[in-house]
């Protein structure tokens, strides 16, 4: 199988259907297997950029823009204004272009509430106490059922803790965002083994996803192809996933899939990035301040997992 479909960036656009429904655009990030993703309200061409990548190359350390000025380059073309900022979780596997993204379009950046307790976890292994501060880092942080807007369009806030004891899904009209939860359906699941994810809260939030109604399109954060598939795929609709997702569809026991995902957690590696991410990511997009020489520096906890 060819898997230079999978390495290319590629945009694909799933239009609205009607009142209450918004335009998505899905950009693949080839490199992490991200998915970033524009949510605009047709009417008032409103938008929520959510989960972008600032790139990171994690052999020499560089940084670019590339994903983010792909994204705000989508922007311009389809006429669209910039109202949120939005992560779904403090990421381990890419950079968020958090920060960036808001002094470029100045509109605020939001994430789950607790990211404060992933903080406080990430602050021990780094032996950083009191360095991370998300309600400082961040203009807003959402809580469990609480409401916002993209434009017209009424945006709930869900706590779908597991991949993460902090990660969000957004709900706006019939699309959900549910980051590091679902893969698509002929992948399964994501993995909950990093420091407060646990397999039964991840079980727990992907039941409550996959109620909502049978034609909500569901937007997962990640995809790599399979040994089929050569070309990554994102969206599918929760009567999709119900019927054939490979790990969680109706009639899964909750049990028999708590075994396969830790006995598949345990074989997985860190992702390469995520000692680097977490330390930038946990300051909302900002590298640490830079030393004396001018030049900036991370901080590696070595023995730790």
């Amino acid at each position: 199988m060819s898997t230079l479909k999978l390495k290319q960036p590629v945009v694909r656009h799933s239009p609205s259907q009607g009142p209450n429904s918004p335009d998505v655009w899905g950009i693949y990030e080839p490199d992490t297997g991200s998915i970033q993703y524009v949510c605009a309200d047709p009417a008032t061409k409103k938008a929520a950029l959510i989960d972008v990548v600032w790139n990171l190359d994690p052999k020499n350390y560089r940084f670019s823009t590339q994903s983010m000025e792909q994204v705000l380059s989508l922007v311009q073309q389809n006429g669209l204004s910039v109202e949120w900022i939005l992560d779904t979780h403090p990421h381990a596997d890419h950079v968020m272009a958090s920060a960036l993204l808001k002094e470029r379009t100045g509109a605020p950046t939001a994430i789950g509430e607790k990211a404060r307790d992933i903080a406080g976890i990430w602050a021990d292994l780094y032996n950083l106490p009191g360095v991370f501060d998300p309600a400082r880092d961040f203009d807003r942080l959402f809580a469990e059922g609480e409401t916002f807007h993209i434009g017209d369009l009424d945006v709930r806030v869900m706590l779908s803790p597991g991949h993460t004891l902090g990660s969000i899904t957004y709900v706006c009209g019939d699309a959900a965002f549910t980051h590091d939860t679902l893969m698509q359906p002929d992948v399964g699941t994501s993995r909950a083994d990093f420091p407060g994810g646990t397999t039964e809260e991840l079980w727990d939030s992907i039941q409550e996803i996959l109620a909502l109604p049978g034609d909500t399109r569901l937007f997962v954060g990640h995809d790599y192809g399979t040994d089929e598939r050569d070309e990554p795929e994102w969206e599918a609709t929760v009567a999709e996933h119900r019927a054939r997702n490979r790990h969680v569809k109706d009639g899964t026991k909750r049990e028999d899939w708590i075994l396969l995902r830790n006995e598949r957690d345990a074989t997985l590696a860190l992702p390469d990035r995520i000692l680097a991410a977490l330390q930038i990511n946990l300051r909302g997009g900002r590298l640490p301040a830079a030393e004396d020489d001018g030049h900036t520096y991370l901080k590696i906890p070595v023995n730790r997992f």
